[in-house]
């Protein structure tokens, strides 16, 4: 629950501290006093965005201190204990701090600790509910009608199932399509290949192979010279008569061998005359080899030719170099492969649309039979509530239409329509075409009272919802939020005194000024004060003995019941 309230040069107010106590606390004042100024000074705590005008003028900053009990709040304390924002010194209690500069700056702190706005949003749901003027309204949308339904069932499970299978089918959905709409690029893309790929594995070219033909090419062609100088050079070495190189070293080494006795220096150089005549012959061997061996083959030498030509050409056409042309056929093959596949692909991901749409139906289906049944309950809780409130003829009904054709959505397929009939007679209709202002006003809080009892918020906050209301419906509505406040902590800005005087707790709003300067502030009031500001809401600017006659005996009613 909400215990103190700080509000330090917001707005008109220079300085206010307020306590807050269980129960229903009405909040009067006179017209312009500034009575939503706390309200706007907690939403701002839970979140919402500021900006200098929240400044008071004059000041450097604005800030906002709230001051909230967790005493029983499991969601606000696992909360703070997942995000490590605890209060070591009182684990049961929290402080929302919020500083606004008067360039428009704003830093929020939870119990001392940095955090971002959406943290604040979140906590704050768990904290606090504000119920505005404008929230009748926006019970004409469909969708807060099945928002305001769900949370009565308490559907949050089956919600969840729901929301989770939409995101799978939408997911499987989303490939499928892209996947359709590239068909027709892939297509042509499967043709080119099919051509590419289809002369490629004609040729066939191996891994490595044109650095092969490259080379045997050169030999080939090259083939009458190669043998013409190794015949000659082996002649040269080996078997000339007229002296060859084998002979002439031979010859050497016989006569320097006999010198050897006379000069030992000798000695080093036969025998490197000896490892050169080995080496010759050697050299001579390996070249009759080669000669033997060399093969001048013309058909050869055009089928090499007629290979590689046709691989430089196949290079050129496909702008690789011949080297990389194998590498670039398998990518192309790779390329055609996992395109035909995705044929397959395709096919696999209609099987699992299918299947996750029959998920989703199941999943919806089974929502929509909780909402019915609910529905049910939750408009004869509405009806019977605001029979109590001057609509005795009322009938609530809240239909629940279950539509498979529809498509998917992440809350189901239903449309949940609130429909009434206030006079005898009457067939139940939309609510905008049925009902006045007041009576909107009227189901508008009995919906939200009646949901609220489903509700994890332990602080509520009603902002002159009671508009339009009046006489013995005003005290109907005063007990009912008095009833409220038996099992929640309930904040009401009101100018009802049977609203107020319903209230366990009376504050009262007052606007000062000395002509230059405005302040607001929020008292406190005793029973005869309470009184006095009864009276001043039944009788105006001019109170009078009955006046405060009728304020005691209606305070005197109220806290009676």
């Amino acid at each position: 629950m909400l215990a103190h309230l700080s509000i330090s040069n917001f707005a008109v107010v220079k300085q206010l501290d307020v306590n807050f106590e269980q129960g229903l606390t009405a909040i009067t004042g006179e017209t312009g006093a500034g009575k939503s100024i706390a309200i706007d000074a907690l939403s701002l705590c839970l979140g919402e965005r500021a900006d200098a005008n929240a400044v008071r003028r004059g000041a450097a900053k604005a800030e906002i201190i709230a001051h909230f009990s967790l005493q029983g709040n499991t969601g606000a304390l696992a909360f703070i204990e997942e995000h490590e924002l605890a209060n070591d010194d009182e684990e049961d209690n929290c402080f929302i701090r919020r500083v606004i500069s008067k360039e428009g700056r704003s830093k929020a702190f939870i119990n001392g600790i940095p955090v971002s706005l959406q943290q604040l949003k979140i906590l704050g749901q768990n904290l606090l509910a504000i119920h505005g003027q404008n929230t009748h309204l926006q019970l004409l949308k469909e969708d807060h009608q099945r928002h305001l339904l769900d949370h009565y069932g308490k559907l949050h499970t089956d919600i969840k199932n729901t929301s989770v299978a939409f995101h799978s089918w939408r997911e499987y959905r989303n490939q499928l399509d892209e996947l359709r709409e590239k068909a027709q690029q892939r297509e042509d893309r499967i043709q080119l290949l099919t051509y590419q790929v289809q002369e490629l594995d004609e040729f066939a070219i191996e891994q490595d192979e044109f650095e092969a033909l490259e080379i045997e090419h050169k030999r080939l062609s090259h083939g009458q010279s190669l043998l013409e100088q190794a015949q000659t050079s082996f002649y040269n070495l080996y078997e000339s008569d007229e002296g060859n190189a084998l002979s002439v070293i031979q010859n050497s080494i016989e006569r320097l061998s006999e010198l050897e006795s006379h000069d030992a220096n000798l000695t080093p150089i036969v025998s490197m005359l000896n490892d050169a005549a080995i080496h010759v012959e050697e050299a001579a061997s390996e070249l009759r080899d080669y000669c033997e061996a060399l093969e001048i083959d013309p058909l050869r030498l055009q089928q090499v030719e007629t290979r590689y030509s046709k691989a430089m050409e196949l290079a050129r056409k496909h702008s690789v170099i011949p080297e990389a042309l194998y590498r670039y056929h398998q990518e192309l093959r790779d390329e055609f492969d996992a395109l035909n596949r995705q044929d397959e692909l395709l096919t696999d991901l209609e099987t699992k649309v299918d299947e996750a749409l029959q998920t989703y139906c199941v999943a919806s289906s089974k929502l929509s039979s909780k909402r019915k049944t609910a529905a049910a309950k939750f408009a004869k809780e509405i009806e019977t509530q605001i029979k109590l409130m001057n609509m005795p003829h009322a009938r609530m009904v809240i239909n629940v239409s279950y539509d498979k054709a529809k498509k998917p959505a992440l809350t189901g397929l239903d449309t949940v329509t609130f429909t009434v009939a206030t006079n005898p007679g009457q067939p139940e209709d939309r609510l905008e075409k049925v009902v006045s202002g007041g009576e909107l006003s009227r189901i508008g809080l009995a919906i939200q009272v009646i949901a609220s009892v489903n509700g994890t918020t332990p602080t509520m906050i009603f902002d002159e919802v009671d508009t339009g209301i009046s006489g013995p419906t005003a005290s109907i509505v005063g007990g009912l939020l008095r009833r409220l406040g038996g099992r929640s902590q309930v904040m009401c800005v009101t100018h009802l005194p049977q609203v107020a005087a319903q209230a366990h707790n009376q504050l009262f709003v007052t606007k000062i000024t000395d002509g230059e300067t405005t302040e607001t502030h929020m008292l406190p009031l005793t029973e005869q004060d309470r009184i006095d500001e009864l009276a001043r809401l039944l009788a105006g600017d001019k109170i009078t003995d009955s006046a405060v006659a009728n304020a005691r005996e209606l305070l005197k009613s109220a806290l009676s019941n």
